[in-house]
């Protein structure tokens, strides 16, 4: 088995890449209310919502349990891509690197991709790949589709 690798996978969205990228940039504190199935509370530890390096801690449910992580948010607004450094919490009991990478793409018409990586280092040999992290991911960002495209419509 691997010790590291990296997985990616793009997630097709209705909503502009623009209003996905915002969300995700910088409103962070709607993820509860949007897909509170998913995303319990989200708090600023050093920064703001909105600042290149801030730290944020997010409580979540992965496979029905509950779990936290801390990260550090590097921002691209230029290539409108966000990534988020995992530096403690459930997932890093597992894991020395955890870096989750979005990037929204237009598409030609309507809507936009969400090319998701996934970077990871193991601690330990017998830990497994974090398949059911690059799925849950996947899964914030396809649910929070319905919410951004609410926001589009309103605009």
């Amino acid at each position: 088995m691997a010790m590291s690798g990296t997985y990616v996978a793009e997630v097709p969205l209705k909503g502009s890449a623009e209003k996905h990228y915002r969300r995700w940039r910088s409103q962070n504190n709607l993820f509860p209310d949007a897909i509170g199935h998913h995303v319990q509370g989200v708090t600023v530890h050093d920064g703001d919502w909105k600042s290149h390096g801030s730290i944020k801690s997010w409580n979540y449910t992965l496979d029905g349990k509950p779990e936290v992580i801390k990260e550090k948010r590097d921002i691209d607004d230029e290539k409108m891509a966000l990534t988020f450094r995992g530096l403690e919490g459930h997932v890093m009991e597992q894991y020395k690197v955890y870096n989750v990478n979005l990037q929204f793409i237009p598409k030609s018409k309507e809507g936009c991709v969400c090319k998701v990586t996934l970077i990871w280092e193991k601690r330990k040999e017998d830990s497994p790949e974090p398949v059911n992290y690059v799925k849950f991911v996947k899964s914030l960002v396809a649910d929070m589709d319905d919410h951004v495209l609410k926001g589009q419509n309103k605009a």
